[in-house]
């Protein structure tokens, strides 16, 4: 009697997180974003870690929860896991201003922006002897 369950937004070996208003710019955002692009879980987590912008603390956070819903909603393989996409898009943007001389205003934007990661699992390699 209850609601059709909707589609999935992912493919089958595929888990997803989503974090919806960041304060920094998409364009600040996508720099940290692309560094872990196509890179394995473990690998993108070590970058995060290490990565001296503000905005990596909040990428590791969704990423991390990526990595979750991949083993606990899809039961997939942890280890071999790889960031199949991670992409930013723009979110609101508020507008301040500043008082300035004679009377007049600077206008002050403050940039919002959303991440999207896909964590995908690796398919197993076949070793060739």
């Amino acid at each position: 009697m209850g609601q059709k369950s909707n589609p999935r937004r992912v493919g089958e070996m595929e888990a997803r997180a989503f974090s919806r208003s960041i304060r920094v710019s998409p364009r600040k955002l996508n720099l940290v974003a692309e560094a872990i692009r196509g890179k394995s879980a473990e690998a993108a987590l070590a970058e995060l870690s290490f990565n001296p912008r503000r905005v990596a603390r909040d990428v590791k956070r969704v990423l991390q929860s990526a990595i979750a819903n991949a083993e606990n909603n899809h039961q997939l393989d942890v280890d071999r896991l790889v960031v199949a996409q991670a992409f930013v898009g723009k979110a609101l943007v508020m507008k301040r201003f500043h008082a300035r001389a004679r009377g007049r205003a600077g206008r002050v934007v403050k940039p919002f922006a959303s991440l999207t990661i896909i964590v995908r699992e690796r398919e197993e390699q076949k070793e060739t002897a």
